[in-house]
């Protein structure tokens, strides 16, 4: 299991600050949305914030492209030095072209699935991929409540790989809260995109909501155990 915090929800105007606390709490992973105003109507962090981050920390980084010109944007990441990165084949001109476009640059390449893109949109892809990101919620904005089918999509998922043989770890993204955490992990999420229903909630510190997205990941894992 592992937490990425998503930086679109951190304090921008102290991001360096902001990584060096997530750092200490034991992030896994730094989750960088990157979108155009285009794909999905937001903007909330350029690459020049991405490539300043970049030289803060070594976490390695988790990027989430919601864009038109996806080989554009790998590229630019790719200079930057991120370490995994996502693309939408509801996006993808070429998926196949940007997947292999993403591993020639040494990188994590991910597929990323918005809540009502069927399964079925991995089926020629499978070669090409070391992830998969589901949408939980209709993405670009934080803050949005669950979609209906998130949880059985997860589940849907993790069935459909292991029918195709192929071990690679689901990602999880939007209103991964406290509460839908333990079912998200029970379904076969394995990368938690943590963001204000989590670990930046306003009710706790940090260091505390990290502490309580640890404690509802092993009431996930416990309830996986008992099936």
């Amino acid at each position: 299991m592992r937490i990425a915090p998503s930086l679109m929800c951190a304090d921008l105007c102290h991001l360096a600050a902001s990584m060096r606390r997530l750092e200490g709490c034991g992030a896994d992973l730094f989750h960088i949305d990157v979108m155009d105003a285009h794909f999905v109507p937001n903007m909330p962090m350029g690459l020049e914030t991405v490539r300043q981050a970049r030289s803060k920390t070594n976490i390695p980084f988790d990027a989430h492209l919601m864009v038109e010109n996806n080989d554009f944007f790998v590229e630019k990441l790719a200079e930057i030095g991120v370490q995994q990165i996502s693309v939408h084949p509801e996006s993808a001109v070429h998926l196949d072209r940007t997947l292999a476009l993403i591993r020639q640059h040494g990188i994590l390449a991910g597929v990323a699935l918005n809540p009502t893109t069927p399964l079925s949109a991995l089926d020629y892809a499978l070669k090409r991929m070391d992830f998969v990101l589901l949408m939980m919620v209709n993405p670009g904005f934080a803050g949005q409540e669950l979609v209906p089918s998130g949880i059985r999509k997860i589940g849907d998922c993790r069935a459909y790989l292991d029918r195709h043989g192929l071990d690679i770890p689901i990602e999880v993204d939007g209103n991964v809260s406290l509460e839908n955490i333990p079912r998200m992990v029970a379904a076969g999420a394995e990368i938690l995109v943590a963001g204000t229903s989590s670990i930046f909630r306003d009710e706790g510190s940090l260091e505390e909501n990290f502490r309580r997205t640890r404690d509802a990941i092993a009431r996930g894992l416990e309830m996986n155990n008992e099936r």
